[in-house]
This record gives structure tokens, sequence and C-alpha cells, in this order.
């Protein structure tokens, strides 16, 4: 949205619509969010992270949000709120609301005489749509978007430009899927024959349920015989790889750059963080949080927070200490003698 035609709310209408109670003049009216190092006169901010509290002395901000104990960190107009985060999360939305094509499908997209699309729905230039594929009501297939055969996008979708959905999947509604995504690509599936790799043929499918968002350059492999099935609320980031017959259980976030091989069952409301990688064939449980650069090698039974990599240090420490974790088993070893060493003496 243009910045001469974004409608202003004040503090009022933004508490009465998502909670919270205003301290100080609840008339002040925002027009944009922003950090509060970089907001203006006509803009609201947020504090979430107390090591950010000394910029409430020096932000321009008209207002800000804040937790009940940060509620007298500031004199500014304020709204105190259960989460800052999620209030200003649902606030930048309704201020920079998403703009959706018009509906219709445009002259150059190929859509299959068998394919069936609301007619509520927008198809972009060049996009190609395969017999037997729908097209849910309100949902946008972006320019250069490939749906398969027999394939299902759910109402209020979002393809955006250059994104590839494969033959038979399911896609639900309100789903994003970023430039670049394929869904239902083939699972890397080979059986070694002779000396030669030969291709198991992967017929399962990949199923999404609602609200799912898959960022930029994600793929998700279609099963080999079940399917790969990403549950409700999913939360994906970019260039993440998921394998055949994975199973995401609902609400679960993933960070950029993570692998996970095929036949994974992670549980719901977990956390991955960047560059995790998942080993095939593991079950994780509920609510586990993985550290970002974390290789999970086995299942994970209970709920917690899990890490598996080494801090930064100066390389020539690094060094050392790499050498010793060569040769621990040889000083475990050593440990174990001198211990029975100790034991004869004792005994002596």
């Amino acid at each position: 949205m243009e910045e001469g035609a974004r409608k202003s709310f004040s503090l009022a209408e933004l508490a009465g619509q998502f909670g919270g109670t205003v301290i100080g003049d609840a008339g002040v009216r925002i027009r944009q969010v922003a950090p509060l190092e970089t907001a203006g006169p006509e803009e609201l901010s947020f504090l979430t992270n107390r090591k950010y509290q000394k910029q409430l002395a020096t932000t321009r901000a008209a207002a800000v949000l804040l937790s009940a104990d940060s509620a007298d960190a500031t004199q500014l107009p304020r709204i105190v709120c259960k989460n800052p985060y999620a209030s200003y999360a649902r606030i930048a939305a309704l201020i920079n609301p998403e703009v959706r094509p018009v509906a219709g499908i445009h002259a150059t997209a190929v859509v299959d005489a068998q394919a069936s699309v609301a007619a509520s729905a927008s198809v972009g230039p060049c996009a190609v749509i395969e017999k037997g594929a729908q097209i849910g009501e309100g949902a946008v297939i972006g320019a250069n978007c490939f749906v398969g055969r027999g394939t299902r996008i759910g109402a209020h979708s979002r393809l955006h430009p250059n994104a590839t959905v494969y033959h038979d999947c399911i896609v639900g509604e309100r789903v994003i899927l970023h430039s670049g995504v394929v869904i239902g690509a083939d699972g890397f599936g080979m059986a070694m024959d002779d000396g030669r790799w030969l291709k198991i043929p992967q017929i399962g499918r990949v199923v999404i349920g609602d609200d799912v968002e898959v960022g930029a350059s994600t793929t998700i492999d279609r099963g080999a015989l079940d399917d790969t099935i990403i549950e409700d609320g999913v939360k994906l980031d970019n260039q993440i790889q998921i394998g055949h017959n994975c199973h995401i259980g609902a609400h679960t976030a993933i960070a950029g750059c993570t692998g996970i091989a095929g036949s994974v069952r992670i549980g719901k409301h977990c956390m991955l963080g960047g560059n995790a990688m998942i080993s095939g064939h593991l079950t994780i449980a509920d609510r586990v949080v993985v550290s970002g650069g974390t290789l999970v090698a086995k299942s994970i039974t209970e709920p917690g927070t899990y890490t598996a990599v080494f801090p930064m240090q100066p390389h020539a420490q690094w060094l050392k200490n790499a050498a010793l974790i060569r040769h621990l088993d040889e000083m475990m070893e050593r440990v174990r003698h001198l211990e029975g060493e100790v034991k004869k003496l004792k005994g002596k």
C-alpha cells in the first residue's frame, strides 16, 4: 500500500481490536510499525527484550507495545499487553494488508479443460494447471507457477511466482508457498543392484494442512509409499529440505537450511534452529527445541532443548580441542586402565 493511502489507527482502536491496556494518550494515531531505534512520530514500536530497554529513552516512536513488567519503563503513550511481539505482528498485518490480484485467469495461463478453478481465484501469467487439478475459492496462483494433475489447492492459499506443486498433492487452506518452492518431487529412493543404483518409484503424495507457510526454495519430497505430511500451522523457513515420508506435527517451526532425511516424525510445537541436521527414520517428541547447527542422530523422546554444536573459538584453540576429541576413545581406555590400577592398589 502506498504511504499516502495507508490508514491510521488510534491506540484505543488497536487495543480494542487486539487487546491490551492503553496508558497515556489513547488518541495517538499510528500509520506504521518500526523498531525503537528508527521509529518516527507516527509509528508504533515494541519492546520484547530487556537489553533494548535503554532505547525507550531515545526513541522517537509515537507509542510502544510493552509487557506488564515494563509498563513503567517509559512515559510514552503505550499499550500494555500480554505478548507485545504477537500484538506487533497483528497490528503490522492490519496496517500492511496483503495486496491480492483480481480474480480471473490470465490470457497466457495454460489451464486444462478438465481442471477446476474457482471463479474467485486468480491465475497469473504463464501459470500451468494440469488435468484434474482443483483451485479453491480466493486462491492465488502466481506467474509461472505449476500445479500438477489431480492436485488440490485450498481456499485462499497463495502460490508466489515460480512455485511448483507436482501431481496428486494436497495443499490446505490459507497456505503460503513462496517462490522457488517445490512440493512433491521424488524422494531420494534408490536400490543398489549389481553395482548400479535402481530408482524406486515414489508413489506417495505430499499432504499439507491449513495455515502452513513454506519459505522460498524449500523442497518437500513426496512419499515413497505413504504420504509426506505437513500438519496445520507449520512454518518453514527458506531453503529447507524435507525428505520422503516425513511427518511434521502441527505448529512446528523450522529455520532455514535445515535438512531432514526421510521417514522422520517430528512432533507438534517443535522448533528447529537453522542448519539443523536430522538423520533418517527418527522420532522427535512434541515441544522439542533443537539448537541451530545441531546434528540429531537418534530419536528424542522427551520435550526440552537439545544442542550438539561447538561454540565459536579462535581457530588455533579449535584445532587443539579437535585434536583432543579425535583421541577421546584412546584417553578413555587409559582412564579405565588407571582406574583398574587404583583398585588394585586399594586392594593391597
